[in-house]
């Protein structure tokens, strides 16, 4: 690895798909990396075996919960360096259909978590002088999306959030960038109808979906030190479908 530290990295949403990917990229740059994971407990324990990663169980819609499980992984490793936000949910509804759960479980779950887990970090990062915070948010929060309301507003405010917190650690060497995929191969897609996802993909000028690697290995370059000098940058890994 270029970085001379090996430093700690926990990524939400950490055992599946996108999470997965930037674990792993994590790893490979020889971090010490943990995963957060909320549900499917058989699958975050063969994650763990499978790739050497630790996992832990955490809600990130709860702040106290957040305070005593990121308290726990500092407890082990002594520091969290390293945090990428990438957990999330869809509860996708027209607006005028949508109850009022529907949308308070996305912003609750993908907008609110951003302050839940980074408020955790963010004073350890400024006294270190160092930190990285890589936040995932959507193509959707850069364009909007029919039928996800709740899922737009949630990713778009992600940008703003990670924005301002830029501005707010950038003298304390600590950077907050975004990433924004756009359709990439994951479980997800793969389930989709398949006459949905062929008019997704003639919809990307590249002709096809990205990969999870696309997104992790962005991940980790914004967590190395080569990325000193990048922050409140958005980045859109999409296949020119949007560009902003």
């Amino acid at each position: 690895m270029s970085d001379t530290i090996k430093r700690t990295a926990v990524v939400t949403g950490g055992n599946r798909g996108l999470g997965a990917a930037s674990a792993k990229a994590l790893l490979a740059a020889g971090h010490n990396v943990v995963a957060i994971y909320i549900g499917r407990v058989d699958d975050a324990h063969a994650f763990k075996k499978e790739t050497g990663i630790d996992v832990y169980k955490c809600d990130v819609s709860h702040f106290a919960e957040c305070r005593e499980v990121f308290g726990a992984i500092e407890k082990k490793y002594g520091t969290i360096d390293i945090l990428v936000n990438n957990a999330g949910i869809t509860r996708d509804s027209f607006l005028h259909k949508m109850e009022h759960k529907q949308w308070e479980d996305v912003i609750t779950v993908n907008l609110n978590s951003q302050f839940n887990t980074t408020r955790q970090v963010i004073n350890g990062m400024r006294e270190r002088k160092w930190g990285r915070i890589i936040n995932i948010s959507s193509i959707n929060g850069q364009k909007g999306q029919f039928g996800q309301t709740n899922y737009s507003a949630a990713k778009a405010g992600i940008i703003g959030f990670t924005k301002a917190l830029a501005q707010e650690g950038a003298n304390k060497g600590v950077t907050a960038n975004v990433i924004c995929p756009g359709y990439i191969m994951t479980e997800m897609t793969g389930a989709m109808q398949p006459e949905i996802l062929e008019a997704i993909r003639q919809g990307i000028p590249m002709g096809h979906l990205g990969e999870p690697n696309d997104i992790g290995d962005m991940v980790a370059y914004l967590a190395s030190d080569k990325a000193k000098f990048i922050t409140g940058a958005t980045f859109s890994i999409n296949g020119g479908q949007h560009m902003a």
